[in-house]
Parts: C-alpha cells; sequence; structure tokens
C-alpha cells in the first residue's frame, strides 16, 4: 500500500471530530474578538469545515493511482507530452492561505501513455492539502516516475503565495517560480529546453 496512505490511516485513527473542529473555529473567533453567537457568525465554524472538506480532500486521495491506467498502443510516439496552464489553488502548509497558480507537466513515455487529464488530476490532490511549492513540484514529478516509468519527466510551477502578497513583506504581483526535472529531462539540456519554452518559461 503507498505509504502515503498507510500514513493518512494513522492519522484518520486521531483524527478530532467534526463537532471539535467546529469547536476550534469557535475558538478562534473569539481569539480574533469575535462573537461566535453573533448572528452572522453562527454557522461560520460549521461552514469553514465545510470548506476544509474540499480545500484539503486530497489527504484521502492516492495520486498514483490515478495514474495507474496506462495504454501501451502508442504506436511509435517517442516525444514530450505536456499539459500546460493546469490552474490550481493551494493552502501554504506555514500560514494555512492560499497559494494560486499553474502548473506545466510534462513527461517523455517510455512503452506507455496515461490520460492526460490524469495529469492534472495529480495536480490537483497534491494541492488539496497543505504544501510547500517546492515539495508539490518533487511530489508530482516522483509520482510520475514511479507510475509511469517514463524516459523522464518534467514540472514547473508558477504561483501567488497569499502569505507573501497579503501580509508579511506584502508584494502583490509577485510569482514564485519551481521546477524539477528527472531522467532525459535532467540529462539532455535540449530536452530540458524544449519543455521550457513548450510550457511558455521563455516569454517576455
Amino acid at each position: 500500500m503507498n505509504s502515503e496512505i498507510i500514513r493518512h490511516k494513522v492519522f484518520q485513527e486521531n483524527r478530532p471530530s467534526r463537532k471539535d473542529a467546529e469547536e476550534a473555529v469557535a475558538t478562534l473567533l473569539r481569539w480574533i474578538g469575535e462573537d461566535p453567537q453573533r448572528e452572522g457568525l453562527r454557522e461560520t465554524p460549521a461552514r469553514v469545515v465545510r470548506a476544509y472538506d474540499e480545500f484539503f480532500a486530497g489527504y484521502a486521495l492516492d495520486p498514483a493511482a490515478d495514474l495507474s491506467r496506462t495504454f501501451e498502443d502508442i504506436k511509435g510516439f517517442d516525444d514530450i507530452v505536456l499539459v500546460k496552464d493546469i490552474d490550481f489553488v493551494s493552502h501554504c502548509e506555514h500560514h494555512m492561505v492560499p497559494i494560486i497558480g499553474k502548473a506545466h507537466v510534462a513527461y517523455w513515455p517510455a512503452d506507455r501513455v496515461v490520460g492526460i487529464s490524469k495529469l492534472a488530476r495529480v495536480v490537483d490532490i497534491y494541492a488539496r492539502r497543505l504544501v510547500s511549492q517546492e515539495n508539490m513540484t518533487s511530489q508530482i514529478v516522483n509520482v510520475i516516475d514511479e507510475a509511469l516509468q517514463p524516459k523522464g519527466a518534467a514540472v514547473m510551477i508558477e504561483a501567488d503565495h497569499q502569505c507573501m502578497s497579503i501580509r508579511g513583506v506584502n508584494k502583490p504581483g509577485s510569482r514564485t517560480v519551481t521546477t524539477m526535472f528527472s531522467g532525459i529531462f535532467k540529462t539532455d539540456p535540449d530536452a530540458r529546453e524544449r519543455f521550457l519554452a513548450m510550457a511558455g518559461a521563455h516569454k517576455k
């Protein structure tokens, strides 16, 4: 069984109840100086917990499983498969505020391909967890390598971290870019440059 799923099951055993989570939200409301019993806030704890069900749904999902259905009839195709501009919203593991960005995900098939929607699905699964952008980038590359065993994988993520744009240094408009490469994309500069050009990294 995938180690991520095992870890999730262990944490599930000690998971607080929904009522515990709602009470925690009410505590935070009191901490900021609000009254959780105020009319506009009475349902807020329940709404926040329901929103967290969506924001962090990725913990219950296995990205490798989404890549498990492959197709071997690729009729001699030997080049890059790229899905670019995959929109995502995640949450920073340091401040739990949104990270909003785009992912560009590529692999070079060896003897099998996967449905292109599955690459977007993998991005979504990792995004729906508390993340750092660096780890999210490497996790996507690693799961593609493990599940598809391609000639190589490449990922570039560009994102606005609201922990930086709406607090702290307050630098709206700044974007963080991360890349990671494996296989042919790591060893062959031409393949790497082609990926970066296709993903739009050289746009002015």
